[in-house]
C-alpha cells in the first residue's frame, strides 16, 4: 500500500511499501491490509502504526482527521502529526510540542480576552453618548 499523510501546510508522509496499518477511530481501532476492502473513517487523537514490507514499525502520533483507503492509496489528513520510531521518544516529542501549543493558546486566549474587554467598554461609551 501507499500511505500518505497530509497536514493543513503540506505533506507530512509518504510511503509506498506499507504492509499494514493500525489508525484510531471514533469505533475504536482500524486494522488495513492491502486486500481490505475500499474505506472512510473518522480519526481521533492518537497513535496511527504502520509497518512496511521488511516488518519495520513506525508509529506517528495524530490529531483528529480522516483516513480514505482507495486501492492501493491510503490518505490520512491530520491537523496535526509527530513521527518516531520508539514509541518513549515519540511520547516525549508529543508531549513538547502540546507544552508549546497550550502556551501559545494562553497568549491567544489572552489577546482575545483584551479584545473582548475593549470592544464592551466602547460599546458601553457608544450607548451612553446616544
Amino acid at each position: 500500500m501507499k500511505l500518505k499523510v497530509l497536514l493543513p501546510y503540506g505533506l507530512f508522509l509518504e510511503q509506498s511499501d506499507v504492509s499494514s496499518i493500525v489508525a484510531e477511530t471514533s469505533d475504536g481501532s482500524l486494522g488495513l491490509l492491502p486486500h481490505r476492502l475500499d474505506c472512510a473513517a473518522a480519526l481521533v487523537p492518537g497513535i496511527l502504526t504502520y509497518a512496511t514490507q521488511e516488518d519495520a514499525l513506525a508509529y506517528i502520533a495524530v490529531d483528529e482527521g480522516m483516513l480514505v483507503k482507495a486501492g492501493d492509496d491510503v490518505l490520512v489528513s491530520v491537523r496535526r502529526a509527530i513521527g518516531g520510531k520508539n514509541l518513549a521518544e515519540l511520547q516525549d516529542a508529543v508531549k513538547r510540542e502540546f507544552l508549546s501549543i497550550d502556551e501559545q493558546q494562553r497568549n491567544v486566549r489572552a489577546a482575545m480576552d483584551k479584545l473582548e474587554s475593549g470592544l464592551m467598554s466602547r460599546l458601553v461609551e457608544f450607548r451612553h453618548e446616544r
